[in-house]
C-alpha cells in the first residue's frame, strides 16, 4: 500500500485506513460485492437506455422512410414517365432508335 499523507484539515478516508482496509468481515465484503453489483446493473440498464439502437424515435423513422422506401417511389416514377415517353413517342412515330438491329 503506498504512504499516503494526511492532509492538515482533512481526515484520512475509511477506504484508506489501514485497520480497516484489509480487515474486513464476510458480511461487509458481501454487502459492497451486492452494493457493487447493484451499482453496475443500474449503470448497465442506463446506458441500454441511452444508446439503444433501435429505440422507436421520430427521426429514426423519417430517415427509415428517407432511405427505404422514398427511393422506391422515385425510381418508379422515373421509370414509369420514361417508357411512357419513349411508347407515346414510338406510337406517334417521332421516336429515333439509336440502336437499330434491324431495318
Amino acid at each position: 500500500m503506498a504512504d499516503y499523507r494526511e492532509a492538515p484539515l482533512a481526515t484520512r478516508p475509511k477506504t484508506l485506513d489501514p485497520a480497516e482496509y484489509f480487515n474486513l468481515s464476510l458480511d461487509q465484503r458481501r454487502a459492497e460485492e451486492e452494493r457493487a453489483g447493484l451499482r453496475a446493473q443500474l449503470k448497465r440498464q442506463y446506458q441500454m437506455q441511452l444508446n439503444n439502437p433501435h429505440r422507436k424515435e421520430l427521426i429514426t423513422s423519417l430517415l427509415g422512410g428517407l432511405f427505404g422506401v422514398v427511393p422506391l417511389f422515385v425510381l418508379y416514377y422515373v421509370l414509369k414517365t420514361d417508357r411512357d415517353k419513349k411508347e407515346e413517342q414510338i406510337k406517334a412515330g417521332t421516336y429515333d432508335r439509336k440502336f437499330k438491329l434491324a431495318y
